[in-house]
């Protein structure tokens, strides 16, 4: 009897391992021993603690499996639109802008960008609060380092990051977690832009975008400001467009064309904008029916937050829809 259990219990033991992370020694990597020499020669850190968090690291199957299929490449607008506004999420914001009503009013009054805006990005990130991501951010990170080739060198820098972070923030290294691709809080910030962007904007002494929703907001703010958000600037507008012309609908998210080239191609816009300003004309589809926006340096900015066309539509949209009812919840 007990023999004919071994092969079931040894079962158990391996989906238990893989669910919570396969062992992978990562302190054996060239890469991870040449990241650890940079940071104790650039940045003065222990050589012996930096190894040990790199001991603690575990690979996860998922987060390979969710990075190698995120939603913004898979779905169409009509799609992505119904994940992201719904009831829930509107009632939701109505909420957090209520209960943190001076903050926004700081922040947009410091950094320039509308309180919607910054609220809609919290929304859409994490549902203000309630979905910041179960995997440990240590993990994702080194997973993502080593053993993802199409990015590692931009995940080495994160975790060399997540490092630095670890050692000023005074974090246990194994705590934070956060989404697949290592972004953690209310705002879901990269290591990176936590070192660089994050604000003590609750005036506690701590930079804490995890437990406290001012110190979000005020950083949300402050990053939008820094990529280059024109206050008082519209951010897109749909136009009536049949079949526009291949040459209108550029690659990549940075706009390549002007409205003047739009202009002259018989869009209208309806905007006050100058005929040298920056934009790009996007095909939506919901359903069957494609809708044409144009969009503006604004639209931009906030892909700079999430290198994602559809993400930025959905941060416009929800925050719209906040503007809109504003003062509900």
């Amino acid at each position: 009897m007990l023999r004919s259990c071994f092969p079931s219990v040894m079962l158990l033991i391996a989906l238990a391992l893989l669910s919570a992370g396969t062992t992978a020694d990562y302190r054996q990597d060239p890469e991870a021993r040449a990241m650890v020499d940079r940071l104790v020669a650039e940045d003065g850190l222990e050589r012996n603690q930096l190894m040990d968090w790199l001991g603690q690291a575990r690979r996860q199957e998922q987060v390979l499996s969710l990075i190698r299929r995120p939603a913004e490449k898979t779905l169409t607008w009509g799609e992505y639109r119904s994940i992201f506004l719904t009831e829930r999420r509107t009632r939701l914001g109505h909420r957090f802008l209520n209960q943190h009503e001076q903050a926004f009013a700081r922040a947009e009054d410091v950094y320039g960008v509308p309180r919607a805006i910054v609220a809609a990005i919290i929304g859409v990130e994490t549902r203000y609060g309630d979905v910041m991501g179960s995997i440990r951010v240590l993990d994702a990170l080194a997973t993502l380092a080593f053993d993802y080739p199409p990015r590692s060198d931009f995940f080495r820098g994160q975790l060399a990051e997540y490092f630095r972070l670890v050692h000023e923030q005074d974090f246990e290294v194994t705590e934070p977690t956060g989404s697949y691709a290592g972004a953690m809080g209310y705002g879901q910030f990269i290591p990176g832009s936590y070192r660089h962007y994050a604000r003590d904007f609750d005036g506690d002494g701590v930079v804490d975008l995890m437990g406290s929703p001012v110190d979000a907001i005020g950083s949300v703010a402050h990053y939008m400001a820094r990529h280059d958000w024109q206050p008082g600037q519209p951010v897109a507008v749909p136009v009536d467009e049949a079949t526009p012309s291949p040459a209108l609908l550029t690659e990549g998210l940075k706009p390549r064309l002007t409205l003047a080239d739009y202009r002259r191609a018989g869009i209208d816009d309806g905007t006050p904008l100058a005929s040298d300003t920056p934009a790009r004309l996007l095909a939506l589809t919901v359903g069957d029916q494609t809708r044409y926006w144009l969009t503006f340096p604004n639209f931009y900015a906030i892909t700079r937050y999430n290198h994602s066309h559809l993400y930025a539509m959905a941060v416009l949209a929800l925050s719209r829809t906040l503007e809109t009812d504003e003062g509900k919840g």
